[in-house]
């Protein structure tokens, strides 16, 4: 697994994806953050910060998560988003779905501060390992 999935709170996880989401590892994110989700995980933060493979078969695993949280009020959000797969977020439009933000931190923030009933809060995730 190039991925790393930590919790933030009892409802925020911040995934570290690593240097490649593509058809390789694509099912084990899904899998994972199926799993998350199961667990009581509603908001994501993905850090793009070391990615430089960002293939078809992931953007649909990310969508697919996209999907799953929506209706009961989750969140995806993209972090520290790489040069590469910046260009697929720009070729895709897929920034007309996610917000961006540029570290983890910020997009931890931006969570905690939206709107939302029943949050948990805790400690802001630091580093970006």
């Amino acid at each position: 697994m190039s991925f790393t999935i930590q919790k933030a709170t009892p409802t925020t996880a911040v995934v570290r994806v690593g240097k490649a989401l593509d058809f390789r590892n694509a099912a084990d994110f899904k899998a994972s953050c199926q799993e998350h989700t199961r667990a009581g995980t509603r908001y994501f933060v993905l850090d793009f910060s070391g990615t430089g493979i960002l293939d078809s078969t992931g953007l649909g695993v990310i969508f697919s998560l996209y999907r799953q949280l929506t209706p009961i009020g989750g969140q995806v959000v993209f972090a520290s988003v790489s040069r590469p797969v910046q260009v697929v977020v720009q070729l895709t439009r897929t920034y007309k779905v996610f917000r961006q933000f540029p570290t983890v931190e910020a997009a931890y923030d931006a969570l905690e501060r939206s709107p939302a009933a029943g949050r948990a809060t805790g400690a802001a995730p630091t580093g970006t390992a």
